[in-house]
């Protein structure tokens, strides 16, 4: 195929998926412009890789670069030592679940909440926030979530159901104390990951 149409083929099936793009690395990136050049970094890696996709499915294969060129950026901005996944630590920051009336998937449904959810979410470590807003927010499937992310499908289930907890309870303890008003609309990436591939990938 020559370059006209490997790029005709590019604009077709990789370009309608640039707003899934951003909102991933929105939620990965520490603000908005960091997620613009992740979004920019990762089309030219896909557009670069795009002569080997063979697949139907683009959103996956792009959403996983997008995750991987974050890594990248982030691993490079932050040179220390990566610290393990922490349950006792996390235990202690959020509350655990209780008082929350309803599943924690509503509250993603409730638009008087939106705001609320989304400062809650940013409360979360990566490895859970990823799979609530690939699941949740870009309504991927199971497997799908596990290519992008280089998980078994049984850890993307176990991560969604702790991290759906996780995010009720942030809610709760959000809702019931407001914090002062944030200086920052996207969520933090200080949370360590690690990159799709890599045997020693996070907590699962």
């Amino acid at each position: 195929m020559d370059a006209a149409n490997t790029r005709r083929r590019f604009d077709a099936l990789v370009l309608p998926h640039l707003d899934a793009a951003y909102n991933l690395a929105r939620w990965l990136c520490a603000n908005p412009g960091d997620a613009d050049d992740v979004v920019q970094e990762a089309f030219l890696r896909a557009c670069r890789l795009f002569g080997g996709f063979r697949g139907d499915q683009p959103r996956p294969w792009l959403l996983a670069i997008v995750r991987n060129t974050w890594f990248t950026t982030w691993q490079k901005r932050h040179a220390a030592a990566e610290t393990g996944y922490d349950e006792a630590l996390l235990r202690a920051s959020l509350p655990d679940w209780h008082g929350a009336p309803e599943d924690p998937e509503q509250w993603l449904l409730r638009e008087e909440d939106v705001r609320l959810v989304h400062a809650a979410l940013a409360q979360l470590p990566v490895a859970f926030r990823e799979v609530l807003v690939l699941r949740d927010l870009e309504e991927l499937h199971y497997r799908d979530i596990a290519r992008i992310v280089d998980i078994p499908v049984g850890s993307v289930m176990s991560r969604l159901s702790r991290g759906r907890r996780m995010l009720a309870a942030a809610v709760v303890a959000l809702r019931d104390n407001p914090p002062r008003p944030a200086t920052h609309d996207a969520p933090t990436a200080a949370d360590p990951i690690r990159p799709a591939g890599d045997p020693r990938h996070g907590m699962q």
